[in-house]
């Protein structure tokens, strides 16, 4: 059963996404406001980002997986969660190619 939480996704005046926040027991997350920008312009995060989440996410069942609550479903759960952060990573790969990482170019 999921914890109650709220979850804001905001967008800037072009319509692209743009921050916002979730927040819930135990939890506070305030997302990336817009793109990190390339090269000489590149600009230091200013919030999280899902990829970071992810990882939270699978850095903590692996803890419980190292403990006496090891089980399958844990490790399913794992591998779950690296396929996500590998499909996520694969776009960011595919972006830098095409040299619009850190932009809101499609």
């Amino acid at each position: 059963m999921l914890a109650k939480y709220e979850a804001v996704n905001t967008s800037d005046e072009n319509s692209m996404p743009f921050g916002g926040g979730a927040i819930g027991c135990g939890i506070e997350i305030k997302w990336q406001e817009g793109p990190l920008g390339r090269g000489d312009e590149r600009k230091d995060p200013n919030g999280a980002f899902v990829e970071t989440v992810i990882d939270i996410a699978r850095q903590r069942i692996q803890y419980y997986q190292d403990s006496q609550f090891k089980c399958r479903e844990n490790a399913i759960a794992i591998t779950k969660l690296e396929e996500a952060l590998m499909w996520l990573n694969k776009r960011t790969q595919d972006r830098e190619i095409r040299n619009v990482e850190g932009t809101h170019i499609i």
